[in-house]
């Protein structure tokens, strides 16, 4: 029985990891307010290597349309702010020497439609991750030898129920996510 159980466990981690990397996708992903991890994926060239934006500066979102980054080492300034330019969010930083502030624009409809159509991409790919973890389950189920017809049963019940609640957590965050972004 411990076998099911490990398998099971198993599972359980793996669609919950799926659940997990698309809330923190979304959250790298733009709507109307500002939000420090919407420059989560930023890499600096720093020290002579790429490094986490997060790593040479803190980050403040003080105001509903504006991000402030303030770097540890004012050298890194221009490496931060050509970093935040190139990273395709549709952000123009500027600095006064001592910080760097990324006023947010408005989202125009057009984009906001794009952003959507992202969101359910990514929600798709979680989807995905989640269908691959019980997929996984029920082979390894299938394997599992010296355990009744029955137990088997019930443990492919019980994983395809995680299924079904990881995929509905998923639908849940989208839903979410995409009134965020139409929110005028």
């Amino acid at each position: 029985m411990s076998d099911l159980t490990d398998i099971a466990k198993s599972a359980r981690e793996s669609m919950q990891k799926s659940v997990d990397n698309t809330k923190r996708e979304f959250a790298t992903i733009r709507s109307g307010k500002a939000t420090t991890s919407l420059l989560d994926t930023i890499r600096v060239e720093a020290y002579g290597q790429q490094v986490p934006l997060t790593q040479v500066a803190s980050l403040a979102a003080p105001e509903p349309r504006m991000i402030t980054v303030q770097p540890w080492d004012k050298n890194l300034i221009s490496s931060i702010e050509k970093a935040i330019q190139s990273a395709e969010l549709g952000l123009n930083p500027a600095n006064d020497g001592q910080l760097i502030r990324v006023p947010l624009p408005l989202l125009t409809e057009e984009r906001r439609k794009e952003l959507v159509k992202v969101v359910r991409k990514l929600a798709e790919e979680g989807r995905i991750g989640v269908r691959h973890g019980r997929t996984e389950a029920m082979g390894q189920i299938k394997k599992v030898e010296h355990v009744s017809d029955d137990e088997k049963r019930h443990s492919e019940k019980e994983i395809q129920k995680l299924h079904d609640e990881s995929i509905e957590l998923i639908e849940h965050l989208v839903k979410a996510k995409e009134e965020e972004i139409m929110e005028v």
